[in-house]
């Protein structure tokens, strides 16, 4: 297993808020980036499941969501130019960072993210906790053009949200509940997804010993 360092990983998402990343960022189809991060994925989730070896897939879950909210509490202050419109620096990165974690909840739950309709579904995922509805077919595909959608879609309050004119521990306060409720909406989900999975494979054991 590569080796995880908090801190490395910690640094390697601030380092995605300069002007030319948050840019890289923007330009990513949603799709490649979810693949992308399948790997680093799987990372994250195998270390916190060395170190907590009796925790519940639920409790890890919160803690991979609690890890995002550190992240997201840290970027309320950031503001900026991207592409050719007027668009808060930080809603990119609290869109990747929203995407970043439903891909790690979904690997905990040994979603095969590899398949379309996986990543349809964390897509789906994604628009119904950000109030945009399914995304997988007829949804922005780069990520620069979902974070304006949201821009546009939450209107003042999430303008209020991402512009650093709002005091920055509300900004913080406010980043944070939000990608709580995206984690609790991806646990909820994964949840019936996996004992979904634990049912068929019972039947299937079931019918091969003829009980």
């Amino acid at each position: 297993m590569a080796f995880y360092d908090g801190v490395t990983e910690r640094l390697g998402f601030m380092k995605k808020l300069t002007p030319a990343e948050l840019k890289k960022l923007g330009s990513l189809r949603l799709s490649d980036l979810i693949q992308g991060e399948i790997g680093r994925a799987r990372v994250r989730v195998a270390a916190l499941e060395k170190r907590y070896p009796s925790a519940t897939t639920k409790e890890l879950a919160q803690r991979l969501v609690d890890e995002k909210k550190s992240l997201a509490g840290m970027v309320g202050g950031v503001s900026g130019v991207f592409g050719l419109i007027s668009l808060p620096a930080d809603l990119t990165f609290m869109a990747y960072l929203q995407l970043v974690l439903l891909t790690d909840v979904a690997t905990l739950y040994k979603a095969n993210l590899k398949t379309d309709r996986a990543r349809g579904e964390l897509l789906d995922l994604f628009g119904y906790a950000n109030g945009l509805g399914p995304l997988h077919r007829s949804g922005p595909k780069v990520l620069g053009k979902l974070a304006a959608l949201l821009l546009a879609k939450g209107g003042m309050t999430t303008l209020g949200r991402a512009m650093p004119l709002v005091a920055a521990p509300i900004t913080a306060y406010l980043n944070n509940q939000h990608i709580q409720m995206v984690g609790e909406q991806a646990v909820r989900f994964y949840e019936g997804f996996d004992k979904a999975h634990a049912k068929a494979r019972s039947a299937r054991r079931k019918a091969a010993s003829g009980e």
